[in-house]
């Protein structure tokens, strides 16, 4: 489609670019070949059931709306007269050119058949796209026409078509193909490379189509990509085509290059050359007669189109709504998907758009030296908050909460955009983050020791210590008479009653062998304290502390005070004791020892 071998004259002025290249752009899309592309996929009938062909379709639609990037769909109108006869050839429907195809002047264009399959999917596409907000010019003949018109007059930024020709009608960057692997990328052609890497300015390549064949012209036998250009090459871009429309197209075929001299050879006799009326086989036919070249030259410089200027192109270019509840209404209808799968498709991908949207115009504002803060900017930020930290595909994400944006709560979103748009939102999120982190190192900083679980192991010790001493101190000494007739308790009492070390005050560390405690203190009954279900200790910070142990006598000597029995566990020897207590004693002083160093 378009003029035959002009794609590979073209190659070295290909560029593969990223698909965010296309970001914030407005492009519009010969849909013809799109859809043709998208089809040639899966050609199968189980393929066509399911629409593939148009699932493909839409997710290239939200890959180029999460871009911010403007879509115009562009079809085709009727067929140029002068096209017909490539047209019903490729339909298969004549054999041989038809004398009423040669004399293009009596053959009007030729309206499409409506109703075929093809014509079914391309209403199917417009159906889908206009539910995302995406307008449709219908062309008055050639689509790629009314694209390269479009983008001649700065109206898009580029065009995609599949149909090499659009540069002759004017175009000045072509996208051929699209792909959304691997991050995406697009296939580009500018038309200042060409003019600059290869020398052919828009008049060249119109002068290339007749000599190579296009959907307009035949061609002429004998020229071939290379030989071609060179012939072309030679005259000057601005006289080329007067000089083809005043001489015709033996002009051009005088100039072939010569084989031996590998140069553009002097002008020699029509004898060298093949007969232009000569008939050739395939597409490639002679034109007859040099007149033909006009409206060959005619339909790419003055193509039928909508004018720059018209309402047709004015209404496309307003803003168009996107229709969620017909969307989801399509959705179901095509894919059999319900409106939760479409939203989790669409929304996340409009989200985006409006924040790019938002993005676009702070920067706006601040190249007009307005750089208002977040808080006062005429539009609210579509972010309520950043949540997290992401990465996808290798690029740092943020996923992000959304201002009641149709029920869409949260998405993943480039943090480079999101930079660009409320950098606000980003250091409110550090600061949450530091915050966040600051109270985890308070949370997490260790101790020495715990003071639950080390008083726990205190007390069972302490428990067990005390009991196995006063039940060899009272199984050791039941003759003995105390001199401060306090009568040690069983074992059993002692269990039953609990133990308190009497460290709460100093006088009872240090006030004698026999001591009154009250009865009721706060928190503790029998001197037991019930809160924690365990004796109660004190340890002096002093080496050579007398730590006295004293178990409660159920004995009272008035109402409110009671005996208290007194283990002397100080170095002292002055007071006479058994091996047993001794060895008890020393082995409890070791163990208050260890509980100072650790509590220490």
């Amino acid at each position: 489609m378009g003029v035959t071998k002009l794609w590979d004259i073209l190659e070295s002025c290909k560029k593969t670019l990223p698909l965010h290249h296309l970001q914030n752009k407005r492009v519009c899309i010969d849909l013809s070949c799109w859809m043709v592309q998208l089809q040639s996929v899966n050609r199968s009938h189980c393929a066509m059931k399911e629409k593939v062909y148009l699932r493909g379709l839409f997710h290239r639609l939200r890959a180029l709306i999460s871009l911010n990037c403007s879509v115009i769909f562009v079809t085709d109108g009727a067929i140029p007269a002068i096209k017909i006869s490539t047209y019903r050839r490729r339909l298969n429907s004549v054999n041989e050119v038809t004398q009423d195809d040669v004399d293009r002047q009596k053959v009007t264009s030729l309206r499409r058949n409506m109703g075929s399959e093809f014509s079914c999917m391309i209403k199917e596409a417009k159906l889908l796209g206009k539910a995302l907000g995406i307008p449709c010019l219908d062309g008055i003949e050639e689509a790629e026409a009314q694209c390269a018109l479009l983008n001649s007059e700065s109206l898009c930024d580029g065009c995609f078509t599949s149909d090499s020709d659009v540069f002759l009608f004017g175009a000045r960057t072509v996208y051929r193909d699209i792909c959304l692997d691997k991050g995406g990328y697009v296939v580009s052609y500018e038309m200042n490379d060409i003019e600059k890497k290869l020398g052919l300015g828009r008049h060249s390549l119109v002068a290339l189509a007749l000599l190579l064949g296009s959907d307009y012209s035949h061609g002429v036998r004998g020229f071939g990509p290379e030989s071609a250009c060179q012939v072309v090459r030679s005259i000057n871009e601005d006289v080329v085509l007067q000089r083809i429309t005043s001489e015709g197209i033996s002009y051009l075929t005088s100039l072939k290059t010569s084989k031996k001299q590998g140069k553009i050879s002097e002008r020699r006799g029509k004898e060298n050359f093949p007969d232009p009326q000569i008939k050739a086989t395939g597409d490639q036919l002679p034109l007859k007669k040099d007149y033909e070249v006009l409206p060959v030259i005619e339909a790419y410089m003055n193509p039928k189109c909508h004018l720059a200027d018209s309402d047709s192109v004015y209404r496309v270019l307003a803003v168009h709504p996107f229709k969620r509840a017909e969307l989801q209404e399509l959705c179901s209808k095509f894919f059999d998907w319900p409106p939760e799968k479409t939203d989790e498709y669409i929304l996340p991908r409009i989200a985006e758009r409006e924040l790019r949207k938002f993005a676009n115009l702070r920067l706006s504002s601040s190249r007009l030296g307005a750089a208002l803060p977040l808080d006062t900017m005429p539009v609210k930020c579509p972010i309520s908050e950043v949540r997290k930290l992401r990465r996808v595909q290798g690029k740092e994400c943020l996923e992000v909460s959304w201002e009641d944006f149709d029920g869409l709560k949260t998405s993943v979103v480039p943090a480079d955009l999101v930079r660009s748009a409320c950098p606000e939102k980003i250091a409110e999120f550090e600061e949450r983050k530091a915050q966040t982190k600051k109270q985890n190192r308070r949370k997490a900083r260790p101790n020495k020791s715990d003071d639950t679980a080390s008083m726990a192991k205190v007390d069972a010790k302490l428990q067990s210590l005390l009991l196995d001493i006063e039940s060899k101190d009272n199984a050791g000494s039941k003759s003995a008479s105390n001199h401060n007739s306090c009568e040690p308790k069983r074992s059993e009492d002692v269990a039953s009653r609990g133990s308190l070390w009497a460290g709460s005050d100093p006088a009872h560390l240090m006030g004698g062998s026999c001591v009154e405690l009250p009865t009721h203190q706060p928190g503790v009954v029998g001197n037991v304290d019930h809160r924690t279900k365990s004796p109660l200790i004190d340890v002096d910070s002093e080496d050579n502390a007398r730590y006295k142990l004293t178990s409660c006598n159920s004995s009272s000597t008035s109402g409110n005070v009671e005996l208290v029995n007194v283990i002397d566990l100080s170095d002292s020897s002055d007071m006479e004791i058994s091996p047993d207590h001794a060895r008890k004693a020393q082995e409890l002083r070791q163990f208050l020892s260890s509980i100072k160093e650790d509590l220490s």
